[in-house]
């Protein structure tokens, strides 16, 4: 069983890297920039049963193989990079367009929930950072399976408030400003950070 001086180790220590800017927070940023908080928030709705998806993956094998296999690692990482830049592509060409009218409040949460839910899958540091991480706070001597499941859940629940706080930040910037041009400006900031966040995940390189 995990005990508590382990949890708290383990929770401070994810909470750390969580915190740090990587390619789930800057589309959070984004997406709280270009379309406002409400886009932000459903977001970070949808980086949970992403991040659900890789821990899942990752306790059954592929994560270890992601780290052992150059071919793998690879695949992974370009494929997250080139739709986090096609992503900001889209998003830098849209600076000054109208809204769609076309697209209900219902399919644009569905978007935007897919596309959270793509990235944090196809983002490669998820697997190698669970297979490499978690074992260090795991106890041999009792049984394996509760405890990845206390650590799994605790690293689902601190994903919540840290990128929600990275929604909220984003999402007051731009209640402050509200002329057209500043939109644009905001735009091509948020499609920026998306091309950002691509770069990173190319420049990934297996631990």
């Amino acid at each position: 069983m995990v005990t508590f001086e382990t949890w708290l180790a383990f929770t401070l220590a994810a909470g750390l890297m969580l915190a740090l800017p990587g390619p789930t927070n800057l589309l959070v940023m984004s997406y709280s920039l270009s379309n406002g908080l409400r886009a932000g928030l459903l977001t970070v709705a949808g980086t949970v049963p992403g991040l659900a998806t890789a821990t899942v993956i990752s306790l059954l094998g592929l994560g270890a193989l992601l780290e052992s296999s150059v071919l793998a690692f690879t695949i992974v990482k370009w494929a997250g990079a080139a739709y986090l830049i096609y992503l900001g592509i889209k998003q830098w060409r849209s600076a000054g367009a109208p809204p769609p009218t076309t697209q209900t409040k219902a399919t644009q949460t569905r978007r935007m929930l897919a596309q959270a839910f793509i990235v944090t899958l196809l983002n490669p540091k998820s697997f190698v950072f669970i297979v490499a991480f978690f074992p260090q706070f795991i106890d041999r001597e009792s049984a394996a399976g509760p405890q990845f499941l206390i650590l799994g859940a605790t690293f689902l629940l601190l994903v919540l408030p840290i990128n929600s706080t990275y929604a909220l930040l984003a999402g007051g910037l731009r209640q402050l400003l509200h002329q057209p041009a500043a939109r644009r400006w905001m735009a091509r900031v948020s499609g920026g950070l998306l091309v950002t966040a691509g770069a990173m995940t190319a420049a990934l390189r297996r631990p």
